[in-house]
């Protein structure tokens, strides 16, 4: 074997035993917390729930940057929150914070400076606080109301220095609370959807048909007494692969498609002489405008179809759309 290539066998061993280890001892850290769920968070959560304004979260360094993670998620999910960097705080941002807000302060150590030095403030306002900490004794964790314990015995770090196990179980025991949190409240798909509009979940729960379809001269429609060829005429110039057939009402009786256009070729019919009444597919599947686009996908990949007539409830059409302006609005 080349000495070379020895070499890098063993470094690559070692990287990945080094990676593996880190790992299982984040994983251990947060597997830990499960024993910590207890009449604390319970309570935490009481707190919240109990909440007339909006969560504040701070924390300095690497909790700064998990607490901004944890504001985002309990605001995305129900719980009014937003993130406030304690040094900021005590140079004018404290002015965010209202008697009626409750804080979730961040630190390790439980003995940050920047954080100890705006709890009397938080305190003498009323605030409620929440704390956690991986220190149960420590100055934070003693003046908070509630304190959430998240100690760990070692960091993944070799020099155990660089906050990594802490911070993933303080992301952890975040993500519980707010989960908690969005069950306790009720939170529906719809709800997360109006937090997430912009987002895929968004545009499945929100969008309806009526936001996609096409109207006016854009709907491919003839008449029960048009020819073939009018009807693939009107399907070629709309570009929907459909066209629906109305009777002298204007109700929709009748559709054809291109994939009756291959069975009616296949049965040798003359497009050229043929009605299209006689060869159209009768009482098609519909669906309404105030259908939400999601339900419309599941049907037509039920019914193995790629387009359909919106109408209204006296069956005049009003509207029509195909897979592709589905999949273009981002529902599929």
């Amino acid at each position: 074997m080349p000495r070379n290539f020895a070499k890098f066998h063993a470094e690559t061993a070692s990287l990945t035993r080094l990676g593996r280890e880190v790992i299982e001892l984040e994983a251990a850290a947060v597997s830990a917390l499960a024993d910590r769920i207890d009449a604390n968070f319970a309570r935490a959560c009481e707190i919240v729930i109990g909440c007339e304004g909006r969560v504040v979260v701070v924390g300095m360094g690497k909790s700064g940057h998990i607490g901004g993670k944890i504001a985002a998620t309990l605001a995305s999910t129900g719980t009014p929150a937003f993130f406030v960097h304690p040094g900021e705080a005590s140079h004018g941002d404290l002015g965010m914070i209202t008697p009626v807000d409750v804080v979730i302060a961040i630190s390790n150590s439980g003995e940050t400076d920047e954080i100890l030095t705006i709890l009397p403030i938080i305190k003498r306002m009323g605030a409620k606080l929440i704390s956690m900490t991986g220190g149960r004794d420590s100055s934070l964790a003693r003046q908070a109301d509630v304190n959430l314990d998240i100690g760990v015995e070692k960091e993944a770090c070799p020099l155990n220095l660089a906050p990594t196990a802490s911070t993933t179980a303080t992301l952890a025991m975040g993500d519980a609370l707010a989960m908690a949190l969005f069950q306790s409240r009720g939170f529906t798909p719809e709800d997360f959807a109006r937090s997430h509009p912009g987002g895929r979940l968004g545009r499945r729960l929100l969008l309806y048909v009526s936001d996609i379809m096409h109207t006016g001269t854009s709907i491919p429609l003839v008449n029960e007494d048009s020819s073939l060829r009018e009807a693939l005429l009107q399907m070629t110039s709309k570009g929907l692969g459909m066209t629906g057939i109305t009777d002298t009402s204007g109700r929709l009786i009748g559709i054809y498609t291109d994939g009756d256009l291959r069975r009616t070729l296949n049965k040798g019919v003359d497009v050229y002489k043929a009605g299209v009444s006689d060869v159209m597919t009768r009482s098609p599947k519909t669906t309404h405008p105030d259908t939400l686009a999601a339900e419309t996908v599941q049907l037509m990949r039920s019914l193995n179809i790629s387009g359909l007539f919106v109408v209204d409830n006296t069956n005049h059409v009003v509207g029509a759309l195909n897979m592709h302006d589905l999949l273009k609005a981002g529902v599929v």
